[in-house]
């Protein structure tokens, strides 16, 4: 029986292992050719008899020459060829029988169309004609002429290409050059016959390319491959090997005996250029018989020595392999020549589905099967191809979180996990958080150094229901942000469509059973081509599918936990196929063109190893097995559209067996086949591990994957294990996975993304040290470059799983795939680079594995250091200096001024670093032939004064994790790295004669991998770790330092200063000669603080200026760096302004501190004046014979001025200096300043290293640039120190954002020239004395692990992203908008009545609550009360006035229950109260405003309070009746009411906390809830009275007032902070907005929480009271507006509270803080951010559906002295109504504003402390006028322009201010108080002028009487003295 084997052999085969053929053109396969046609094989197959079975194939003998008519046969013969996958066929003109007399002009056409014939016979039967021009002999009278041949040649060759260019595209000239030669006439010699045919051959090819080549046709000409050698170096040949073919073409002939000869033979053919295709045109095998080798094994072993030598081959000959037959019965056929295809079995099944030798996979398995142990396993010292991707990958449910934040919508994952809390297992809600932190996982990419990060987008997270209706636009926005920071950060994004997550909608719908989840798919694809395939260019449609087909739906294992092997898993499949075919051709239709993009698919597989290679079986059920898994989805794609027929066949045979449909494989039509077939531009693999596998045992009809496959799964037990059952370390077989894959699959057309290799490690296992995982991928990236190198599989990528540890599955979080750990009991979800991390970059960073280490070039440098310090000054400073000018400029400046945050950017090329030193951080203290230093000495001496006796001995051990470091600060994306260099690690002596080679190495290193991540080195030479044998001698006491420092200064620019250009030659010297030296707790300990620190410093200024001078004459001009050393201090602030000698103070503690060396280096050479002065004169007045301060030569002098390039400084904080007179003994350097110096704050957290004084960072500045010139500055250390600080070191990152915007503000606003700013520390370390209890790292270190993990800190997140950002710009979210309210926009102002009217007792009315309160002792702050507040009640006319100069259209106010109702009750209505309201309200509509009223704000009557107040339920009954009075009285001139004000501030802290009154607080988790619950209920019931009663008669609105600020995460990366900062908004807004507003009942949070925690508590119910359905349906909906009061915003994280406390802050479970950044007000709750505004206005619009919105209160408070000048509140009223207008622009329906207040008034607890009034009300005048401060005229402005008018438009009428509104005077009484007496006004203001004239009289006396006294003490004798001290003391 005749075995299909051929046409799969050749297919699969002979065109998948020459890789390069498709690339000659891509509308082209693989050639492989056959013929020419000869005389004796058509005889032979025209004469069958006597030649059946024989071989007929072409052989040497005569070439057919074309005759009419063609036999007969020839049809069906090309036709088998065909079948047979040969692609062309030779045919050999003949010249003499087409041109008989040799000329064109008279060809044979009888020959012309016979050959026509022929050549379009083979184009019917689909062969290509490859037609030679001439094989050996030309017509004789061609011989016969004069004629040159060349020419004769060209005549004849233009003659073919006429006749049968249209049906050929392949032309050969000559096929047989040494028989075309023989054949020319004998005077031509062979070498000029070689001349000859060049010659012809090469105008021949210009013919055919300048007239018949346009349709891309072909040429070349036929050359032994034995004489390429000779034929190379030959000028005379050129033309036959380059230059004039199009391909080469080679005779090839080999000896079996030795395949190895032929890689001999095509060596030289790598040497050409331009690099040129091969075509091998004969393939003469010699000698196989002798081998016993079957000639498709031999043809086996030739094609892999051809591609073993990478020579571009396009096909060959494969005549030599054919064997064609004929009988009288049958019509000849042709196929490969092979006896035995399949391997024998006792079951016909097994030989049809068997492999045979000539499968993918045997060939595979047989070249790599026999290898010994060692050559498979010998590890290959290679790189990989330029441009290889690096990458790491994850899966959204893996990672992501988040799972129901932005409108995300369920998967089957979260569904699944879900079920399994129920359970008590892992769920995948927040997973690693990544959804939060797309920032700080690029920022991980950035430290592995990872071109490509493959991640998957989540489908329910873009359509939360599966389907295209509305996108998700958080969602999209996530993956936004996500794409961006990888493209910033350099990282190609690799997008996966699909990875499991399942939007739970469409499972629902039947999911992947379903034929329409694919258009659903389809759908959403279409979607994320548009959106994200401008910067997407690599994506996978599906990653895995054989897991989702077999895990989710065949065992069940995974989502959607379906079980049903034999069917649903195959159906899955079906319609995951198509969708991926329908998804490609949708990207290559639509998108292609515009995104030039690929698409792909990533399938997984293991290799399936024969667990017995002896056996036929195990090796065909091994191959099933690969079919199985990986072809069941790769076959369709890559080879024919249908599944792969071993599958195919063997479903079949399983259901035949078991008698009924095990497995039900569905079927593709023939569309379908077409639409799959081809439909990847890549193969993208995941491997992890290998199989052996067994024909299947016994057989059982279970349906199970293994039962149907029909194979058994094993392993053996010597693979070594991991934590993951499934997979075991078995590295060699990826190399076989992917040779297989690149056979079978994609044949060298397509390229393989390995995207995803991996082990996990178990929770037992050490978190960090992976040291397994290390060296599972150093063995499987091996193995994959072998296959890359050896094999030359086209790999493209590899991708290692996963970038972070992540939910897996069924496992939860038990396996970690991460290179980086993750905290899953930190809600931060830190992580923290693992060893495989730093292995992994390190491979990347060599791109595999070269044999030698590449030393690479350095980057240029990028900083700018033109302008350097060169000796500004000759002269000292001034005592004071000018510097002084910084005090008269800023200590004036106003808290909110000096406050505000600036927005703004830094010069371009900012030079933005960390640093770091060597002791601190180093470690290896005696590693390696380091000497000891003086740290080292002091730290292991007793009695130190470190905390814990702590040392630098290991430190963060970054002598030996050199990668850890260089990671973080990548991953930090800093610009520079501020370290310095051990001097006794480089001279262990601390001489040059002992120079330690492997600390040499280790800075070599450092600065090398440094430059290698683009980070700029800042190198210091001594941060204060003297050598001890340097301190042996006296160490800075000694000036032979100098000398033995400039050598050791001189050998590290020798050695380091081609890469390093920046250079501090101190750090810091005021700590080294005062700490050091004077109170000696630095080593080394010397305390003799009158004279050595001054002698030591001296030393040390020489010592710099001498390595200056070395550097400058030595290095600079060929190393072009600077060079200057770190100074530190204080920004010193005088105690008192206004006092000169604090003035003087602060300015000489700084000259001490920093001009001691700053002075001398950059000014004149000298120390300060101010420094010889105090010190020289206090060592006199001490008797010393001279100065304790060593004075400089001239010489010294001019050598020391000018020896820096730069100015660097390192402070952190502030004090303030005063005056003071020190004792004079015994000496010292502190008393010499003569001032004493204090903290700023004493409320500073005590944690903290450093008082946080932000402001004194520019001030130090600007004192720098003024005393020094505006020289460029460098911040080389900035931090602050905090004593156990979590990963959110919130603290750390206010501070940050402080300082360094306050050097922004000297950059930007005062001209400082600030080039750099580092910030300290890079990480926690050796703090000094502090040993490791102050942490100034952003990166936290785990000093109790021996590798020190770094975990990044929040501040490291925040100063990635201000580096980013280059600053602090302002975004573009807060630019300010230009434009007006919508038309009818309501303006106002607001007030209440306890807190303005005063008149407590007045006409009848009752006691409040508040009235009963502020009459408490110790309730209201500095003992005020409300008794007459602004006497609003006596002042009507005032306070309309006042409205008027505001312009508002409305005013708010409350009225009084008690001045209405004195008892609470109807029994007894106050007329004469009531009275005053109707009075009021006539005024106000008088002057055309119109009154919105609140019923109730806050001033419940006593007496019902006496009863309960609002805990009583009978409340809302009297609130009911006190509604009703108000309505029937006042509701014909009232149209705006208001029920109640901010009831959270009423039951929170009325019945909370206990600062509001009532004053209850010893119920915390009740009352509250209590009180809310009835509050709710009265509103309700009021409404509802209106609603039926009043509305149609009097046509007003009612509703309610509801407070709230807005919160945001503290963390915004941190799932906790984001959902406690929804909480805090829901207790607090929600508690009463979500009945009214939304469905009658609490949030859903809060009555989760509270039931939870009261249970917890031993409850049997909640302590939150619930409404029964009526009364739901009654609170729902009781609203006309939204009236909303808000003020400011808080940083809100989770604070878990122990279950028996009981309060409502408990029940929230939330903790807030402020921003330091943000403007302080007079009221400790209320910060100044108008962001939040926007936000907390579209949160109402989304979570209310966008109710009307009236803001009812908004405004900001001041304390201290009254002013009238309140920039702060402006600065406050314009923002925040700027950002109301961004709210109607974002479509809020926002109808109004209402300004707090309109005076300032009775501020509650605070009394009249805080002022939040627009009018001022001067308390210190009886008649308390209302006086309108600037921020009124504003408010006016804004008012009259209903918004703000862009200027750029010209100036608007509305801006022009009315004439000032003055004071805002009774009518009635015109008396203000003088002297004690009550005059009129004008009596006054005659008094006034009375008053002036005296005063002025009495002054002119006295300086009169002055002036005659000073005249005649001039007239007295001058008595001689004693000469005065000169200013600069003798000494």
């Amino acid at each position: 029986m005749e075995l299909p084997w051929t046409a799969l052999f050749l297919s699969t085969f002979l065109l998948g292992l020459s890789c390069q053929g498709n690339d000659w053109e891509s509308d082209r396969n693989f050639i492989s050719a056959a013929g020419p046609l000869t005389n004796d094989l058509v005889h032979n197959l025209n004469h069958p008899l006597g030649k059946q079975g024989s071989d007929l194939v072409a052989g040497d003998t005569d070439i057919y020459v074309c005759q009419q008519p063609l036999p007969s046969f020839l049809p069906q013969y090309f036709s088998s060829l065909r079948a047979s996958q040969v692609t062309h066929y030779k045919v050999l003109l003949s010249w003499a029988q087409l041109l008989p007399k040799g000329s064109s002009k008279n060809p044979d056409q009888e020959a012309v169309q016979c050959y026509r014939q022929l050549l379009q016979s083979l184009k019917d039967a689909q062969l290509q004609p490859m037609v030679v021009l001439f094989h050996q002999m030309p017509p004789t009278s061609t011989i016969q002429r004069d004629g040159g041949f060349a020419d004769l040649f060209a005549d004849y060759a233009t003659l073919a290409f006429q006749s049968f260019g249209d049906l050929v595209e392949i032309w050969f000239t000559f096929s047989d050059l040494e028989k075309v030669i023989m054949g020319l006439p004998h005077q031509h010699l062979k070498a000029s016959g070689l001349q000859t045919l060049s010659d012809a051959h090469r105008k021949a090819f210009d013919v055919y390319h300048r007239k018949y080549s346009s349709q891309g046709g072909k040429l070349s000409v036929v050359l032994k491959a034995e004489d390429l050698p000779k034929l190379l170096p030959d000028p005379s040949s050129a033309a036959l090997v380059k230059g004039s073919v199009d391909f080469l073409s080679l005779d090839l002939s080999y000896d079996c005996q030795s395949i190895s000869t032929l890689p001999q033979k095509l060596s030289e053919l790598q040497n050409l250029e331009p690099k040129v295709k091969v075509f091998v045109y004969t393939l003469k095998p010699q000698d196989c018989p002798s081998t016993g080798m079957s000639p498709a094994s031999l043809l086996f072993r030739l094609l892999e020595a051809i591609n073993k030598d990478q020579v571009q081959t396009v096909g060959f000959d494969v005549s030599a392999f054919l064997s064609c037959t004929s009988s009288s019965e049958e019509s000849p056929s042709c196929s490969l020549t092979y006896s035995s295809l399949a391997l024998q079995s006792e079951q016909q099944h097994e030989t049809v589905v068997s492999s045979f030798p000539g499968s993918a996979y045997q060939r595979v398995w047989a070249a790599l099967a026999n290898q010994s142990r060692e050559e498979r396993d010998a590890f290959l010292q290679d790189v990989f191809p330029e441009g290889f991707l690096w990458g790491v990958s994850t899966g959204a449910f893996n990672v992501e979180g988040g799972w129901a934040e932005g409108g995300r919508g369920p998967s089957i994952w979260d569904h699944y996990s879900n079920l399994n809390a129920a359970e008590s297992q892992a769920t995948a809600k927040v997973a690693s958080d990544s959804y939060h932190k797309p920032v700080s996982d690029v920022a991980l990419l950035r430290g592995l150094r990872a071109d490509v990060y493959k991640f998957s987008i989540s489908w329910s997270r873009i359509f939360p229901f599966g389907q295209r209706t509305s996108p998700n636009l958080q969602g999209v926005a996530y993956y936004n942000k996500l794409i961006d920071s990888l493209l910033d950060s350099q990282v190609e994004p690799m997008a996966t469509l699909f990875h499991w997550d399942l939007p739970q909608a469409l499972q629902e719908q039947g999911g992947w059973q379903n034929e329409s989840v694919v258009d659903a798919f389809l759908d959403y694809a279409a979607f994320c081509f548009s959106t994200f395939g401008d910067r997407v260019k690599l994506w996978v449609t599906f990653h895995e599918p054989w897991v989702i087909s077999y895990a989710g739906y065949g065992t069940g294992q995974h989502a959607p936990a379906i079980s049903d092997p034999g069917v649903a898993s195959f159906k899955v499949a079906h319609l995951i196929l198509k969708a991926h075919a329908r998804t490609w051709h949708h990207y290559n239709y639509h998108h292609r063109q515009k995104q030039q993009g690929r698409v792909g698919i990533v399938l997984n597989s293991d290799w399936a190893e024969p667990l017995d290679g002896k056996s036929p079986q195990d090796l065909a059920a091994a191959e099933r097995y690969l079919h199985f898994m990986l072809g069941w989805f790769a076959h369709p794609i890559f080879i024919d559209g249908d599944y792969p027929a071993a599958l195919r066949a063997q479903i079949q045979h399983t259901n035949q067996q078991c008698g009924r449909p095990l497995a039900q494989l569905p079927e593709f039509t023939e569309a379908e086949k077409r639409l799959l077939k081809g439909s990847a531009d890549f193969l993208g693999l995941s491997h992890y591990t290998s199989r052996l596998i067994s024909k299947a045992g016994q057989q059982t009809c279970i349906p199970s994957y293994d039962n149907i496959g029909g194979f058994s799964q094993h392993v053996d037990p010597k693979w070594p294990q991991t934590a993951s059952p499934w997979i075991r370390v078995v590295p060699w077989g990826i190399r076989r996975l992917l040779r297989f894959a690149s056979l079978e699959y994609t044949k060298g057309k397509l390229p393989i993304f390995l995207a995803g290799n991996g082990m996990p490690i178990g929770e037992g296992s050490d978190l960090f040290d992976d040291s397994m995982r290390v060296n599972y991928l150093n063995l499987y990236i091996n193995e994959v470059l072998k296959a890359v190198k050896e094999d030359s599989v086209d790999v493209r990528s590899y991708i290692a799983r996963s970038l972070i540890d992540g939910y897996e599955g069924p496992l939860g979080y038990s396996q970690r795939f991460g290179l980086y750990h993750v905290n899953f009991n930190d809600s931060s979800r830190p992580r923290t680079p693992r060893k495989s991390a730093y292995f992994f970059t390190s491979i990347i960073e060599k791109n595999g594995f070269p044999a030698k280490k590449v030393k690479r070039n350095p980057l240029p440098l990028k900083a700018d250091f033109s302008s350097r310090a060169r000796a500004a000054f000759s002269f000292p400073s001034e005592v004071p200096s000018k510097a002084k000018v910084v005090w008269e400029k800023f200590s004036r400046q106003p808290k909110f001024e000096r406050d505000l945050f600036y927005h703004g950017t830094f010069r371009d090329d900012f030079l933005w670093g960390v640093s770091s030193s060597a002791y601190q951080i180093e470690g290896g203290w005696d590693a390696d032939g380091k000497g000891p230093s003086i740290w080292d000495n002091f730290t292991h001496t007793p009695g130190n004064g470190v905390k814990d006796n702590a040392t630098g001995d290991i430190a963060c051990d970054s002598y030996h994790q050199l990668d850890a470091d260089i990671n973080i600060l990548r991953t930090l994306k800093v610009k520079s790295y501020r370290f310095s260099i051990s001097w006794p690690r480089i001279f262990p002596t601390g001489r040059n004669s002992s120079i330690n080679k492997q600390g040499v190495d280790y800075y070599n290193k450092l600065i090398d991998r440094l430059l290698e991540s683009n980070i700029f080195p800042m190198v210091t030479l001594f941060h204060w770790d003297l050598p001890q044998a340097l301190q042996d001698i006296g160490g800075w006491e000694n000036p032979s330092l100098i000398e033995l420092f400039d050598s050791y200064a001189d050998f590290c620019f020798k050695t380091f200063g081609d890469r390093v250009k920046f250079w501090m030659t101190f750090n810091e010297p005021w700590c080294s000669a005062v700490l050091g030296y004077s109170s000696g707790i630095f080593p080394p300990n010397v305390q003799d603080p009158g004279s050595l620190s001054y002698k030591v410093s001296h030393v040390i200024i020489k010592a710099h200026a001498r390595v200056y001078h070395t550097y400058d004459e030595k290095y600079r001009q060929e190393q072009k760096g600077v060079i200057s050393l770190s100074l530190n201090t204080h920004w010193v602030e005088p105690k008192d302004p206004g006092v000169q000698r604090d003035v003087e103070a602060a300015d000489r503690m700084l000259q001490f501190n920093l001009g001691w060396f700053a002075h001398p280096i950059f000014k004149n050479g000298d120390y300060p004046d101010v420094m010889k002065w105090n010190v020289g004169n206090r060592s006199e007045l001490q008797h010393l014979a001279s100065s304790r301060l060593p004075s400089f030569t001239e010489e010294e002098k001019n050598y020391i001025r000018g020896t820096a390039d730069v100015f660097c400084i390192n402070t952190y904080t502030s004090v303030f200096a005063q005056h003071v007179t020190p004792r004079l003994n015994p000496p010292s350097y502190d008393n010499d300043m003569e001032l004493k110096a204090s903290d700023m704050n004493s409320s500073a957290l005590i944690s903290m290293m450093h008082q946080d004084v932000p402001w004194g960072m520019r001030r130090l500045l600007n004192w720098i640039k003024e005393e020094y010139g505006n020289i460029p500055i460098y911040i080389t250390e900035n931090g602050q120190g905090l004593t156990n600080p979590t990963l959110d070191d919130t603290e750390r990152i206010f501070y940050h954002k402080t300082y360094i915007n306050e050097a922004l503000k000297a950059y930007r606003l005062d001209g400082v020239d600030l080039r750099g700013y580092s910030a300290w520390a890079l990480m926690d370390n050796f703090e000094w004395l502090h040993g490791y209890t102050m942490r100034f790292g952003l990166y936290h270190v785990d000093f109790d692990h021996v590798n020190r993990p770094r975990t990044a800190r929040a501040s490291a997140r925040y100063y990635t992203e201000v580096i980013t950002n280059n600053g602090m710009p302002l975004a573009k979210e807060d630019e300010f908008l230009y434009g007006e309210f919508p038309k009818g926009f309501i303006w106002s102002a607001a007030s209440a009545s306890y807190q303005v009217e005063g008149a407590w007792r007045a006409d009848g009315k009752g006691l409040s609550i508040w009235d009963t309160f502020s009459h408490t002792p110790l309730k209201i702050g500095n003992d005020d009360n409300g008794d007459v507040a602004c006497d609003s009640y006596h002042k009507i006319a005032e306070d309309v006035v006042a409205l008027q100069n505001l312009g508002v259209s409305h005013y708010r106010f409350s009225i009084s229950w008690p001045r209405i109702l004195p008892d609470g009750t109807t029994k007894f209505i106050n007329e004469a109260g009531l009275n005053y309201y109707v009075r009021f309200i006539d005024a106000l509509l008088a002057a055309g405003i119109t009154p919105q009223v609140t019923m109730y704000h806050w001033d419940l009557p006593q007496a019902l309070q006496d009863v309960g107040g609002w805990e009583n339920e009978t409340v809302v009954q009297r609130f009911k009746d006190y509604a009703d009075v108000l309505f029937r009285r006042l509701g014909d001139k009232v149209k705006f009411w208001i029920t109640l004000n901010e009831p959270f501030v009423i039951a929170a802290h009325g019945y909370g906390s206990g600062v509001s009154a009532p004053g209850i607080s010893f119920r915390p988790g009740t009352a509250p809830y209590t009180a809310g619950h009835n509050l709710i209920k009265a509103h309700a019931e009021a409404w509802h009275l209106y609603n039926s009663t009043y509305r149609n008669s009097q046509g007003g609105v009612i509703s309610i007032t509801i407070s709230s600020d807005w919160a945001e995460p503290r963390d915004p990366s941190n799932q906790e902070d984001v959902e406690a900062a929804r909480r805090y908004v829901q207790f607090m807004g929600g508690w009463f907005a979500h009945p009214i507003f939304k469905n009658g009942d609490y949030p859903e949070v809060m009555k989760t929480r509270i039931r939870d925690r009261s249970l917890a508590a031993g409850l049997n119910k909640s302590r939150l009271p619930e409404f029964t359905e009526s009364e739901k349906k009654k609170i729902q909906g009781t609203f006309d507006f939204f009236g909303f009061n808000h003020y400011t915003t808080v940083l809100a994280y989770n604070l878990n509270y122990a279950a028996a406390v009981s309060s409502f802050d408990a029940d929230r479970g939330v903790a807030s803080i402020t921003d330091r950044s943000w403007p302080d007000s007079g009221s400790f709750w209320l910060k100044m951010t108008p962001f939040g505004f926007r936000r907390i206005l579209n949160w109402l619009k989304e979570e209310y559906n966008n109710p009307l919105i009236y803001v009812t209160e908004n405004g900001v408070s001041r304390r201290g002295d009254p002013e009238l000048n309140d920039t702060d509140r402006i600065y406050y009223l314009r923002s925040y109504i700027n950002e109301a207008l961004k709210a109607v622009r974002d479509k809020v329906d926002l109808r109004g504003y209402t300004v707090w207040s309109i005076m300032d008034n009775f501020e509650w607890a605070t009394g009249f402390a805080e002022r939040f009034g627009v009018h001022f009300v001067n308390r210190s005048d009886p008649s308390l006028p209302r006086i309108p401060k600037a921020s009124a005229k504003v408010y006016a402005s804004i008012v009259r322009c209903n918004g703000f008018p862009d200027p750029a438009q010209g100036p608007h009428p509305c801006l022009q201010q009315p004439e000032d509104a003055g004071p805002t005077a009774s009518p009635v009484k015109s008396e203000v108080p003088f002297l004690g007496l009550m005059l009129g006004t004008a009596e006054a203001q005659t008094a006034l002028y009375v008053l002036f004239a005296l005063v002025l009289l009495g002054v002119c006396s006295v300086a009169f009487l002055l002036y005659k006294y000073c005249k005649r003490s001039k007239q007295g004798t001058t008595q001689p003295g004693h000469h005065g001290l000169s200013q600069i003391s003798s000494f």
